[in-house]
C-alpha cells in the first residue's frame, strides 16, 4: 500500500455531520466532503483516536488537540483525515476539516 502525504483542507458537505457523535462534544463526521473541487463520500471508518497535547500556558494539563479518523470512501480509497479542536489562525477559523494521507491500494 503507498501512503501520500496531503496536509490539505477538506470541505464538510452541510448536512451530512454525525450529529450523535456531536451530542457526546466530539465532531460529527461528514458523511461526505470536498476536497480539490471533487465531492467523496465516507463509506466506513476504519478507526478513530484522538490526540493530546501540552497546555499552551505551560502547565501539567494536557488537552485535546484532533481528532482524527482512518476511513474508506466509496471506491476503496482510504484516507486519514482530522479535525482540529482549535483553527491553526484567526484567518481561517471555519477551516477545521483536514485530509492527512491517503493510501492507494
Amino acid at each position: 500500500m503507498s501512503e501520500e502525504f496531503i496536509s490539505e483542507p477538506i470541505e464538510p458537505v452541510a448536512g451530512t455531520f454525525d450529529t450523535t457523535a456531536m451530542i457526546r462534544g466530539e465532531p460529527g463526521l461528514p458523511e461526505r466532503f470536498k476536497w480539490r473541487d471533487k465531492e467523496y463520500a465516507v463509506a466506513d471508518v476504519l478507526e478513530a483516536w484522538k490526540e493530546l497535547g501540552p497546555c499552551r500556558s505551560g502547565g501539567p494539563e494536557k488537552y485535546l488537540r484532533k481528532h482524527w479518523f482512518r476511513i474508506k470512501i466509496e471506491g476503496g480509497l482510504e484516507m486519514t483525515i482530522y479535525f482540529e479542536r482549535q483553527a491553526r489562525s484567526k484567518g481561517r477559523s471555519k477551516v477545521r476539516w483536514w485530509l492527512y494521507t491517503i493510501n492507494r491500494s
